[in-house]
């Protein structure tokens, strides 16, 4: 699928209170905006965008963030080892 609806609709993307933690806690960050943090990342023009089954991946710095495709929530973002 176009990575084009993802950017259309970047304003949509947003987590939960567990989310915002987990995405802390995994990416190791010092901010409590996770969520721009994310929305920085997938706009930068080496991020990789795909969508599989129902969700949206994007990978860039050696960090890959997981959005639910449909509800635009950022479900989680690790470090790729």
């Amino acid at each position: 699928m176009n990575k084009e609806v993802l950017f259309e609709n970047i304003n949509k993307i947003h987590t939960t209170k567990m989310g915002i933690d987990r995405i802390k806690k995994n990416l190791k960050l010092d901010t409590n905006d996770v969520v721009e943090y994310c929305k920085n990342k997938i706009l930068e023009n080496n991020c990789t965008v795909y969508k599989q089954g129902k969700n949206w991946y994007c990978e860039i710095d050696h960090i890959k963030i997981t959005i639910h495709a449909h509800s635009y929530t950022i479900i989680t973002a690790h470090i790729i080892k």
